[in-house]
């Protein structure tokens, strides 16, 4: 999984940014909705980490 987090990791980032690009999704939405949820996202990584060993 270590090698599979990095690329999976640029595709959320940049289907954020090409949603804000879009303006589907306004940047303050962006930065509202990562605010909000990035204790989450650190779990999920670390439970992917996990899983992987």
């Amino acid at each position: 999984m270590r090698g599979k987090l990095i690329p999976i990791l640029l595709i959320v980032v940049g289907t954020f940014f090409l949603l804000s690009n879009l303006d589907f999704l306004p940047m303050g939405q962006i930065r509202a909705i990562l605010r909000e949820w990035w204790p989450l996202i650190l779990i999920v990584v670390g439970v992917l980490q996990l899983r992987g060993r």
